[in-house]
């Protein structure tokens, strides 16, 4: 099994899942949806997965003497592994938002949606649903990747959309600002990370289950 992971992350992995963790610096733009940075972090493994079944890897890969089962959950380590390392780059600069920059007038007359603990939960649905429309989605066939990726992204446009929305209606200002209901913030930080798990287990099980049926 550790093998198979390597071999996701070194070789099936383009390094274009790996660049695009340059877009979670996106955290630190003022009047801008930032979540935008999470939507193009799906759209690199996407592309990676693309190239990955051009070149057959799949089939390739569920030739070797190991379970079905198991090339499933190194592609889904493959998108864990990733996220990871974007959710952590934009804790980092949200944790800098959130005190050098707190007071920076630019992040306090910004409209939309500021870098603070309710955004990182954002952004952990944002790959739930990346891990359950694209990831999950590309199990159903083994082949198709267009289809699951409109809904990913049409995931992404609505989950973006609440998050620009919720902030501006009455009693919700607190989910925009960096430094107040710190307690409620991380709540919601905490029920996203809960619904990522639970929502990443989920679809792993699932398309396990529908891959050990497919015929490839």
């Amino acid at each position: 099994m550790n093998a198979l992971i390597r071999k996701e992350l070194r070789f099936t992995a383009q390094p274009i899942s790996y660049l695009f963790l340059a877009f979670s610096l996106m955290t630190l733009l003022p009047g801008y949806p930032i979540l935008v940075g999470t939507f193009f972090l799906g759209l690199g493994l996407f592309q990676s997965f693309l190239a990955a079944r051009e070149q057959n890897d799949l089939l390739y890969t569920v030739l070797l003497p190991i379970r079905k089962r198991d090339a499933v959950t190194a592609r889904f380590v493959h998108a864990a592994v990733v996220e990871l390392g974007a959710f952590l780059l934009c804790a980092a600069l949200t944790a800098v938002r959130m005190t050098l920059l707190r007071g920076a007038a630019v992040y306090r007359a910004n409209a939309m949606m500021n870098a603070n603990l309710v955004y990182l939960g954002w952004v952990l649905l944002l790959d739930a649903a990346l891990n359950v429309l694209l990831v999950g989605g590309f199990f159903r066939t083994g082949w198709k990747l267009g289809g699951p990726f409109l809904r990913f992204g049409a995931a992404a446009l609505l989950l973006i959309a609440a998050a620009e929305t919720l902030h501006h209606l009455p009693g919700l200002g607190f989910l925009n600002t960096p430094d107040e209901a710190l307690g409620l913030q991380a709540a919601f930080l905490a029920l996203c990370a809960a619904v990522y798990a639970l929502a990443t287990f989920l679809a792993h099980r699932t398309a396990q289950a529908r891959f050990e049926r497919l015929d490839l």
